[in-house]
Protein backbone atom coordinates (compact mmCIF):
# COMPACT_ATOMS: atom_id res chain seq x y z
CA UNK A 1 0.00 0.00 0.00
CA UNK A 2 1.07 3.44 -0.70
CA UNK A 3 0.66 6.43 1.38
CA UNK A 4 0.49 5.05 4.91
CA UNK A 5 1.66 7.27 7.87
CA UNK A 6 4.27 5.72 9.60
CA UNK A 7 2.61 4.95 12.77
CA UNK A 8 0.07 3.01 10.74
CA UNK A 9 2.60 1.19 8.85
CA UNK A 10 5.04 0.29 12.25
CA UNK A 11 1.91 -0.55 13.92
CA UNK A 12 0.79 -3.17 10.93
CA UNK A 13 4.00 -4.24 10.77
CA UNK A 14 4.67 -5.05 14.17
CA UNK A 15 1.62 -7.03 14.38
CA UNK A 16 2.86 -9.23 11.59
CA UNK A 17 5.52 -9.95 13.36
CA UNK A 18 3.93 -10.81 16.23
CA UNK A 19 1.14 -12.79 15.11
CA UNK A 20 4.46 -14.21 12.69
CA UNK A 21 2.04 -13.51 9.74
CA UNK A 22 2.85 -11.82 6.24
CA UNK A 23 2.10 -8.34 6.11
CA UNK A 24 0.01 -8.97 3.52
CA UNK A 25 -2.13 -11.55 6.03
CA UNK A 26 -2.43 -8.66 8.56
CA UNK A 27 -3.55 -6.48 6.00
CA UNK A 28 -5.98 -8.57 4.18
CA UNK A 29 -7.68 -9.42 7.69
CA UNK A 30 -7.75 -5.62 8.49
CA UNK A 31 -10.19 -4.90 5.50
CA UNK A 32 -11.90 -7.49 5.86
CA UNK A 33 -12.58 -6.66 9.43
CA UNK A 34 -13.87 -3.52 8.42
CA UNK A 35 -15.87 -4.27 5.67
CA UNK A 36 -17.81 -6.79 7.82
CA UNK A 37 -20.48 -4.03 8.39
CA UNK A 38 -20.73 -2.89 4.98
CA UNK A 39 -23.00 -5.93 4.16
CA UNK A 40 -20.01 -8.09 2.04
CA UNK A 41 -20.48 -11.61 2.65
CA UNK A 42 -18.16 -13.51 5.60
CA UNK A 43 -15.10 -14.73 4.78
CA UNK A 44 -14.73 -18.46 3.45
CA UNK A 45 -13.10 -20.69 5.62
CA UNK A 46 -9.94 -22.80 4.39
CA UNK A 47 -8.79 -24.69 7.44
CA UNK A 48 -9.22 -28.05 8.09
CA UNK A 49 -12.41 -28.08 10.94
CA UNK A 50 -14.64 -30.47 8.66
CA UNK A 51 -12.05 -33.27 9.26
CA UNK A 52 -11.97 -33.12 13.31
CA UNK A 53 -13.19 -36.52 14.54
CA UNK A 54 -13.66 -37.84 10.61
CA UNK A 55 -11.09 -40.96 11.33
CA UNK A 56 -12.34 -44.10 10.12
CA UNK A 57 -10.47 -47.27 11.33
CA UNK A 58 -10.00 -49.29 7.98
CA UNK A 59 -9.34 -52.99 8.61
CA UNK A 60 -6.06 -54.03 7.26
CA UNK A 61 -4.40 -50.64 7.59
CA UNK A 62 -1.90 -50.75 10.09
CA UNK A 63 -0.79 -54.36 9.01
CA UNK A 64 -0.35 -52.16 5.24
CA UNK A 65 2.03 -49.81 6.75
CA UNK A 66 3.82 -51.69 9.53
CA UNK A 67 6.46 -52.18 7.28
CA UNK A 68 7.31 -48.42 7.21
CA UNK A 69 7.91 -48.44 11.53
CA UNK A 70 11.18 -50.03 10.74
CA UNK A 71 14.22 -48.60 10.60
CA UNK A 72 16.88 -49.37 7.98
CA UNK A 73 20.18 -50.02 9.86
CA UNK A 74 22.17 -49.44 6.92
CA UNK A 75 20.79 -46.03 6.91
CA UNK A 76 22.37 -44.85 10.43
Amino acid sequence: MRSVPTHVDEALRRKAHQERKSLNEVLRGALIREAEGAGLPERVHTDLDALVGAWVDVPGFEDAVQAQDQVDETLR
